[in-house]
């Protein structure tokens, strides 16, 4: 199986004044193709802070960070920015949209930039994953005439459109209920069994069962690692128990 994204002992603090704060003590951590990875731990451990320096979104102190074999801490901006762009989607827990723009708009302006000479292809690209993502009918709305989870799923067909390896996400079901939870985690699901990976930061027990690969952090290490097949609709309270103990047993 070929990696995707291959980091060795990363490190990475912030200052506050004249003190720097550690928090990424060392993590080293492989992702594959279509993997789907979910991060867990306490408020502070640095699971986000992670998933930023995996991504290129934010820079580290040390240690090294390759995506398809490129170190990002020495690439160009430019050059970050064109693969995050290209090769890489991101989820929040609050989706970033554009207020002056229609849900329609909003998901396909990124991949305008590089498809301006397509744009009817585009947007039947961005039309097909609306209606596979349950949204079809809403785009001509405006982002504040639709539910949080109809957001979500707008965010999730952005992600996609440029059909990255990666999709980022960063406590995408925290905001919402658990009906809209599930049917963002069954989207996610059907984007990687297709096969882009997935890497999720959450605290949601019921979320990571969803995944196959779970990493524990605590203190800015990856402590432990959970393994699980790809999900298939069974065995969910019985994932759900064994993350639960192991959290406990790890003291999260």
């Amino acid at each position: 199986m070929m990696k995707i994204i291959s980091c060795e002992n990363i490190v990475k603090s912030f200052s506050a004044g004249n003190e720097k704060h550690p928090v990424l003590g060392g993590v080293s951590l492989e992702i594959n193709e279509g993997e789907f990875i979910s991060i867990m731990g306490p408020s502070g451990s640095g699971k986000t802070t992670l998933m930023y320096a995996v991504s290129g979104m934010d820079s580290i102190d040390s240690g090294t960070v390759l995506f398809d074999g490129r170190n990002l801490s020495a690439l160009s901006e430019k050059e970050l920015s064109d693969i995050r762009r290209t090769k890489m989607g991101f989820v929040f827990q609050q989706p970033t949209l554009l207020k002056n723009l229609n849900i329609l708009d909003n998901i396909i302006l990124p991949a305008m930039r590089d498809n301006r000479k397509n744009a009817a292809r585009t947007t039947e690209k961005a039309r097909a994953l609306m209606k596979k993502a349950g949204i079809g009918e809403l785009e001509k709305r405006d982002i504040t005439e639709v539910s949080g989870g109809q957001l979500q799923r707008a965010g999730i067909c952005r992600a996609v459109m440029s059909q990255p390896k990666i999709i980022f996400g960063d406590e995408p079901t925290g905001a919402l209920n658990s009906t809209s939870a599930q049917k963002i985690m069954d989207m996610l699901s059907e984007i990687n069994t297709e096969g882009t990976a997935v890497m999720l930061v959450t605290h949601d027990a019921k979320v990571a069962a969803r995944t196959e690969r779970i990493m524990f952090m605590c203190d800015g290490k990856i402590v432990s690692e959970m393994r699980f097949k790809k999900f298939n609709g069974t065995g969910m309270e019985d994932r759900i128990e064994a993350i639960t103990a192991k959290m406990r047993e790890i003291g999260i």
